[in-house]
């Protein structure tokens, strides 16, 4: 069976997300970051996110278990694995595209730049529990998992 499904696309401070597919699981993203742009200092609760730089040049940004902030330049061609609980943050050094595959979890963030000393920017809020949805269609994931 092949399902045609719509695609959606969200303007975001550092450019451009768009949801490719959305599945109960797993969901497929691009991500165009602008030049000079960056994500919230954050981490997710539930989400465990894979990501492929397509092109560009990002900045990551990390918690390496030790409360500090590491970095690590991020080129075409490599991947990486956020699990759920991991801090982190991208800086576009140059106009990127990202390919994001994860679990199909919507409103997962926790923004800590007070945290490590820095002011939040802009960019979404903060979320809880009860606002993370999950699965295909979105339901809350309190509903879903019965937590």
């Amino acid at each position: 069976m092949i399902n045609f499904l719509p695609v959606e696309t969200w303007e975001r401070v550092w450019g451009e997300e768009i949801l490719l597919i959305h599945t109960n699981d797993y969901t497929g993203k691009l991500l165009k970051m602008k030049k000079g742009t960056r994500g919230g200092l954050q981490f997710h609760q539930i989400k465990n996110e894979s990501q492929y730089l397509l092109s560009g040049k990002v900045l990551i940004e990390y918690d390496t278990g030790d409360g500090k902030l590491a970095t690590m330049e991020w080129l075409p061609g490599m991947s990486i694995h956020i699990e759920p609980g991991t801090v982190h943050r991208e800086t576009a050094l140059e106009d990127s595209i990202i390919i994001e595959v994860s679990n199909p979890v919507f409103n997962d963030r926790v923004r800590v730049e007070e945290k490590y000393g820095e002011t939040p920017d802009q960019g979404l809020p903060t979320t809880t529990i009860e606002d993370v949805e999950y699965g295909f269609p979105r339901r809350p994931y309190k509903e879903v998992f019965g937590v």
